[in-house]
């Protein structure tokens, strides 16, 4: 569970072109981070300079795969990607160094929480995952003119309307979602992607990027110093 073996998975699927293989990052198809980015890209909240998430849950069952540290378990590795993907996401670009800090479960082993600041040069994005904490989840958006705050960042509920807030200066507005299911959503355009042979929605290299900043994490927090990434990264 380390980018080696993502850059192997994307070796290997591109010596199948015919195949089609995707990580399931199902939060970007909810139309609420789409209208989160659009925002964005549009200037509507000034120029981004941050962005701070939280994810948490509470979880002490020694067999669930979680808390088992030799297939991968911990706060990290199952939701604080969702906080590293999702910032460059809006950002539309790759950290330059990051710094992390985690404390272990003196049982498991496994990483319990995770706190993590991602340098994006003159942008920033910080995040705490945990998996014994209350329950809880948050994304705020920050820009020179405004802010955008979603409630329900991850874990959108497929029967209740979901909503984000947008504030541009002194105007606060709440913006209301329909019912949708983002799991649907997503399986629905990995079909298309399959049945009109046209390119998935999330390229694997993204997952290969991904995976090169979870690594940093892990490095800084086991070092306590800040890890450089390397500016090269596999082509598209």
């Amino acid at each position: 569970l380390q980018t080696a073996e993502a850059e192997d998975l994307l070796a290997a699927a591109k010596k199948h072109p015919h195949l089609k293989v995707m990580e399931a990052f199902m939060y970007r198809h909810h139309p609420q981070w789409r209208k989160a980015q659009q925002l964005v890209n549009e200037g509507k909240i000034g120029d981004l300079r941050t962005i701070n998430s939280f994810f948490s849950y509470y979880n002490a069952d020694p067999g669930n795969i979680r808390n088992m540290a030799e297939i991968g378990g911990g706060g990290l590795m199952d939701i604080g990607c969702y906080c590293i993907s999702l910032a460059r996401f809006i950002f539309n670009s790759e950290p330059q160094r990051v710094s992390g800090k985690m404390e272990y479960d003196p049982e498991f082993k496994t990483d319990r929480l995770c706190s993590g600041l991602l340098d994006f040069g003159d942008q920033s994005s910080t995040f705490t995952c945990a998996t014994q904490l209350t329950p809880y989840q948050r994304v705020n958006i920050f820009g020179t003119e405004g802010r955008i705050e979603i409630e329900i960042p991850f874990n959108a509920p497929p029967d209740q309307p979901c909503r984000i807030w947008h504030q541009q200066y002194d105007k606060l507005e709440e913006i209301n979602f329909e019912l949708c299911d983002q799991y649907t959503i997503q399986g629905d355009l990995f079909s298309q992607a399959i049945l009109n042979k046209t390119e998935i929605p999330t390229p694997l290299v993204d997952s290969v990027k991904n995976m090169r900043v979870l690594d940093a994490v892990i490095n800084s927090a086991e070092s306590d110093r800040w890890v450089t990434l390397s500016p090269a990264i596999p082509p598209d």
